[in-house]
């Protein structure tokens, strides 16, 4: 009988393994972790949300692509968002110079594989980010776009479908149409 073994690593460890590796990589807790690729209509919604936000978006704010990493110190946990969004000045993790510790806005896209996770324990982790206004967690399903805002010392959920908008602060709108337009089968 053979006994298996969690393995411990540690952030330097996971850097070090990252900056040679092909793939992106998620930590969480010593965990190390391989994060798969989407689909290309999962590109597509990333990229028209990117459209349909940036024109409303102010001066202050920039969206970034899932090759920027964010890390929430308090639960230990890096990992790259489809998009985040910062307003203001951009920090970085005193752990990791690539690591972005306060978006203003983060945007998940689900899949079948990522969906739970998304809707889950990573959307705990996020929610621990001071700077964290909302998480938009787009549906590979259907035409459904869930906002997961902050209102003072709690958090709401909003389901917004077909013929709605997403409002976000700071004069962010996103037709929900408009968004599923790219993907055949939901326009």
């Amino acid at each position: 009988m053979s006994t298996a073994r969690r393995v411990h690593h540690t952030y330097e460890d996971y850097l070090e393994l990252e900056s040679g590796s092909p793939h992106k990589l998620e930590y969480c807790e010593g965990e190390i972790y391989a994060m798969a690729g989407g689909s290309p209509e999962h590109g597509a919604l990333a990229m028209q949300f990117v459209r349909l936000c940036s024109a409303s978006l102010p001066a202050a704010c920039r969206v970034y692509s899932s090759d920027v990493k964010v890390r929430i110190d308090a639960t230990d946990l890096s990992t790259y968002p489809d998009l985040s969004i910062v307003c203001g000045p951009l920090e970085r993790s005193p752990r990791d110079a690539n690591a972005v510790t306060n978006p203003r806005y983060l945007v998940e896209v689900t899949s079948p594989s990522t969906e739970d996770y998304d809707r889950g324990d990573k959307l705990s982790h996020y929610k621990q980010l001071p700077s964290l206004a909302a998480v938009v967690l787009v549906s590979h399903r259907a035409k459904r776009v869930t906002l997961v805002r902050r209102e003072e010392t709690r958090w709401t959920e909003v389901e917004l479908r077909a013929g709605e908008t997403l409002h976000l602060e700071d004069g962010v709108e996103v037709p929900v149409d408009e968004l599923y337009s790219v993907v055949e089968g939901m326009a």
